[in-house]
């Protein structure tokens, strides 16, 4: 995010008046009565903005020292998740409608299905939707097919696999460790309808256009 990460943690930007982490959590059904923040770089700011308690919600903090994968931030939290949970990016913006339909599965992962080349997790599905792998591109080779947004529902069924570490990397990725998971176990692949990935200042300015639509139209229809 260039500069603006310095001296602000990502998931802490503001875009259309509130940072990512409060639109996302603005966006979370009843079910879901706690939330555990996995921090690091700056997590001190996320801290002091949340607290114990955010409306009914408990909150929770952990803190990764190391900077290790998805998968090692998610382990680092084990202790705190005996029961169903939802997982998602801290960065990217999610829509209620589809943290609605992926809930009402035991494990499931959120794509948004792409026309053209597009980078990230490429997700390949069996006859009956369910995960059969998730392969990392970062070149943008992933073409009209499912690319993973980063929402999960797991169950603590997760932390009977070993976290998988990626190639030549110090981290461990939970797409991967997932996917040996759905080896066992079905993982459903559910399609949003919504879905903001912020990797660079020019998707958070894109982040912007498309909430003050959302709110311009929910205001035309009141």
């Amino acid at each position: 995010m260039g500069d603006l990460g310095k001296s602000t943690p990502k998931p802490m930007l503001v875009v259309a008046g509130k940072n990512l982490l409060e639109h996302k959590i603005g966006e979370l059904p009843d079910e879901i009565d706690e939330i555990i923040f996995v921090i690091s770089h700056l997590g001190d700011q996320i801290q002091k903005h949340f607290g114990a308690k955010h409306g009914k919600r408990k909150v929770s903090y952990v803190v990764q020292p190391e900077l290790n994968g998805t998968a090692g931030a998610l382990f680092l939290a084990k202790h705190l998740l005996h029961s169903k949970f939802i997982l998602m990016m801290g960065d990217d913006l999610y829509g209620r409608e589809d943290i609605k339909k992926i809930i009402a599965h035991e494990n499931a992962v959120l794509v948004r299905k792409v026309n053209g080349s597009t980078p990230g997790g490429k997700v390949t599905v069996d006859a009956d939707d369910c995960l059969l792998e998730i392969v990392e591109d970062k070149k943008g080779e992933i073409e009209n097919g499912l690319v993973n947004t980063g929402l999960y529902v797991l169950t603590p069924e997760i932390f009977k696999y070993e976290p998988v570490q990626l190639p030549n990397s110090k981290e461990f990725g939970l797409p991967q460790t997932m996917a040996a998971m759905a080896r066992d176990l079905p993982v459903k692949v559910v399609l949003a309808d919504f879905w903001v990935n912020i990797t660079s200042p020019e998707d958070l300015q894109a982040a912007e256009s498309v909430l003050k639509a959302i709110l311009n139209k929910s205001q035309s229809v009141v």
